[in-house]
């Protein structure tokens, strides 16, 4: 073996694990293949085995041979940060270019120009940035290696692919030619291995080995209900040592989820995208030194993130591949000799995994309406809205596709066509959709039981030597404490406290451009709903309403409201003087009863002031051309006289807000000083 790449990699090894720590032999022949032959590799390893060591060994032996620095590809704030650190620990200064660093920027090329720095960490929304492809050339000219972190997001097959990913094997690594490149991940299957060895070269050496974690103790606790699981993870934390990540599907779980746990008297935090980056920080390194029992998060904190001595992972509700729950439940005891990973699976897992799925995937229809657009000359991101209906979320997914495939690009603010043709490659869609498919049927398959669950994981990766591990529930019929079932005053705990959340409607504030409306939207004072998204405390009476035949309003639902105006109404400016039913096409009963309810308890009349007088428009409707549409389907009622007071308009649903601010503006026109919004159930 190579003296240069040993020496170095027992060098990192001694720096990152102690003197004690001794090279794989996969990891010396990685690192000698980098600085050796310059070839490019890629590392399919599983979590702990020490795919870093790779990196930071071969970025040390090449900058001691006169090497430029390395150039690391890292999807994730959370695995830059640490990234920063190791780097440190192996002797390496390092440092990051990413979207919340913008100041640092002109000193960090300055650094990399001075030779100062050997370590270069970019996100790959970065290579889309204009500015910073502008220095993207003469950065990887001097740039003695390449790394490509979490490797299976550049490939379509991966579970998390990023369309922003796909830059690599198109740009970067076609500019950076005879550079060592080095692409890393622990989640990879047959496919997802053999597609980045593909975007890589035809000459690419792959190191592959098994991806079985000895010290990871499964299990799933199958049959929980919404707040039976709450309240299994409240019972959860009472009884597991240590400190662990508590895993939700949605960004409105983790905040539930954080603020049960916290009512229970647990030092928790939700973790999720929409934190400002310091407070993420702060969170991480709140968790990593062991002053918080656990953190409630969505997969924003998962690759990457270094707690060596993680002692458990609880999933409320299951990801959407087994590739995907290996990945997270990976951060889990990789420097302790026994950690808990526990699976409650949700009986809302298949909507909430269709939707992920079917969002990064391009719509034929869709991507037409934007070309067409387009072609009559550049666009900002709101004149795209309006020109072509779609709503803005879905528009900036299908704009980054287009742009990753060259098709669209940035002018300043706006958007244009790039000339390059676009053809919809039905195939390769179907054929991702067949994959997500069968993950989710495996998914399923995992939840259910169906053998060693340790087996099954590394079977779902393609693991060349999988094996029963002896240690799982199916393997010992065992489940931790609280095992099948949660205390039944927990789950009571768990109702009390859901059920007594106040959901905040916050109004509109700007009408979209382009129609009847302009400007500030005075129409709506602040609402409130008795639930949001599949909240727990409700969504066994309350979502199956909106899939039966409509029928009145039960009296837990009608109780729940009056609970939600009695908590609310102190924040009322003035009490209302009626109650307006929203109208509904598709349970009017349900609503009127709702309405009617609350007039009884209030002692209001019921003012049916609003009809409609034509469909509703399309939920996924832009803004603007909702707001149209909405104008010319709901109307004032002939003949009713609306009230000169504050009026409580009840509606059944509340998903883009658009419904119920043009009802309420038709109310304050006719004399309404002020409309209160009450729903039961907001749409996330």
């Amino acid at each position: 073996m190579p003296a240069l790449a040993d020496a170095h990699l027992r060098q990192v090894l001694a720096a990152m694990a102690g003197p004690a720590a001794r090279p794989r032999e996969d990891q010396l022949a990685a690192v000698a293949a980098l600085v050796e032959q310059r070839d490019r590799v890629l590392v399919v390893q599983a979590t702990g085995w020490g795919k870093s060591a790779v990196y930071w060994a071969a970025t040390s032996a090449l900058r001691a041979t006169g090497g430029g620095p390395t150039l690391i590809v890292s999807p994730l704030l959370a695995l830059m940060r640490d990234q920063v650190d190791a780097a440190a620990r192996a002797g390496l200064r390092a440092a990051t270019i990413n979207s919340t660093n913008l100041d640092d920027w002109d000193t960090v090329f300055e650094d990399i120009a001075a030779d100062r720095l050997d370590v270069l960490l970019v996100s790959p929304e970065r290579l889309g940035n204009a500015g910073f492809a502008r220095r993207l050339p003469q950065l990887l000219a001097t740039s003695g290696l390449v790394v490509i972190d979490e490797a299976h997001c550049i490939s379509d097959w991966g579970f998390d692919f990023r369309p922003d990913y796909q830059r690599l094997s198109r740009t970067l690594l076609g500019i950076a030619a005879g550079t060592p490149v080095l692409a890393t991940t622990a989640t990879a299957n047959h496919r997802v291995t053999e597609d980045i060895a593909r975007q890589l070269g035809p000459d690419t050496r792959t190191f592959r080995g098994s991806l079985a974690r000895s010290s990871l103790r499964l299990a799933v606790v199958p049959g929980l209900g919404p707040l039976e699981r709450l309240a299994w993870v409240a019972d959860a934390l009472d009884s597991f040592a240590g400190s662990g990540i508590v895993y939700a599907l949605t960004v409105a779980d983790t905040e539930r989820i954080a603020g049960f746990l916290r009512s229970c008297g647990f030092d928790v935090a939700a973790y999720h995208g929409g934190l400002e980056p310091d407070a993420r920080q702060r969170i991480e390194d709140d968790l990593r030194r062991n002053a918080l029992k656990a953190v409630v998060a969505t997969s924003a904190l998962g690759m990457g993130y270094d707690k060596p001595d993680l002692a458990f992972c609880i999933h409320v509700g299951s990801p959407s591949s087994p590739v995907a729950y290996y990945q997270q439940v990976g951060r889990a005891g990789r420097a302790l000799d026994d950690a808990l990973a526990v699976l409650l699976p949700a009986e809302t897992d298949a909507r909430i995994w269709a939707y992920f799925a079917t969002a990064g995937v391009p719509d034929e229809r869709r991507v037409g309406q934007i070309l067409g657009a387009l072609a009559t000359g550049a666009q900002g991101l709101v004149a795209l809205e309006n020109s072509t209906g779609i709503r803005r979320g879905r528009l900036e997914g299908l704009l980054k596709i287009l742009a990753v495939e060259e098709v669209v690009q940035r002018e300043g603010s706006a958007w244009a066509l790039s000339g390059k043709p676009w053809t919809f490659d039905a195939a390769r869609w179907q054929a991702l959709g067949a994959v997500r498919e069968r993950e989710a049927g495996l998914m399923r398959a995992f939840a259910a039981g169906q053998g060693c669950l340790m087996r099954f994981l590394q079977e779902a990766l393609d693991d060349p030597a999988p094996s029963d591990c002896g240690r799982c529930s199916v393997c010992t019929g065992r489940l931790p404490a609280p095992g099948a079932q949660p205390g039944p005053a927990r789950v009571e705990a768990a109702r009390v406290y859901a059920r007594g959340q106040d959901v905040v409607i916050e109004p509109r504030k700007l009408w979209p451009t382009g129609g009847a409306r302009k400007g500030r939207i005075a129409a709506c004072s602040e609402g409130r709903a008795l639930a949001f998204a599949d909240d727990a405390g409700w969504a066994d009476v309350l979502l199956p309403l909106f899939s039966a035949p409509d029928a009145p309003a039960p009296q837990a639902v009608l109780d729940g409201v009056v609970a939600v105006l009695g908590r609310w109404r102190a924040r009322w400016g003035a009490r209302p003087m009626a109650v307006v039913p929203m109208p509904s096409g598709t349970h009017p009963m349900l609503l009127q009863s709702v309405a009617e309810h609350v007039a009884r308890k209030g002692r209001l009349p019921v003012v049916d002031a609003l009809q409609l007088a034509g469909p509703l428009p399309d939920a996924d409707l832009a803004s603007g051309a909702k707001v149209a549409a909405l104008h010319r389907a709901v109307v004032l009622q002939a003949g009713v006289e609306v009230p000169r007071g504050p009026l409580l308009l009840v509606a059944d649903r509340y998903r883009s807000g658009w419904t119920v601010t043009v009802a309420a503006a038709l109310l304050r026109e006719a004399g309404a000083p002020a409309v209160l919004p009450l729903v039961l159930h907001q749409a996330p």
